[in-house]
């Protein structure tokens, strides 16, 4: 197996670099970074400015092959029934996607802080490949699975799986 990472619009190499590699060792798998997707529109909300994570996830589908593919993005990202989201998986396609927007310091009017921001993303890409996996929310919160309804929640939990998820994982 293998993890391609797309970058969405344009994400700061160095950051998809360091994700692939943590990544590649969370999971034990080799990861490579494939063609940016450039265009956004398509998936653009303008009544809640903000971009249909479902929209980008369905595009990033469709380049799947066997592998698991991750988009990365920086914009603000939604689904209908939530103001916002970190990420989104696609089970059945073996697809994820995660949002840098809301994971930065800088969001929230706070100095920049890369090492927190690289912390963060890791957490969400790992949750959102474990239900590209077979997972669902995990009530320890500690546990990567956890379900994060807010940026404490991702900082309060590790980037690891807990002892009953991890064994779980369908390969």
């Amino acid at each position: 197996m293998k993890i391609a990472f797309h970058p969405i619009g344009s994400i700061d190499d160095e950051i998809v670099q360091a994700l692939q590699h943590r990544i590649g060792c969370v999971f034990g798998c080799p990861t490579e970074t494939r063609a940016a997707i450039s265009d956004l529109a398509q998936a653009y909300d303008p009544r809640r400015g903000q971009y249909s994570s479902s929209k980008l996830l369905a595009s990033l589908a469709k380049r799947q092959a066997e592998e698991r593919i991750v988009g990365i993005a920086e914009v603000d990202l939604f689904v209908p029934r939530l103001s916002y989201v970190f990420g989104e998986a696609d089970v059945r396609h073996g697809a994820a996607i995660i949002s840098l927007c809301r994971l930065r310091q800088e969001y929230y009017g706070l100095e920049s802080d890369e090492t927190m921001l690289l912390k963060r993303a890791v957490k969400e890409t790992v949750h959102e490949l474990g239900h590209t996996f077979g997972l669902g929310h995990c009530s320890d919160s500690k546990c990567v699975m956890h379900f994060s309804n807010s940026l404490a929640d991702t900082d309060l939990k590790e980037s690891a799986f807990c002892g009953n998820c991890r064994p779980r994982i369908i390969l």
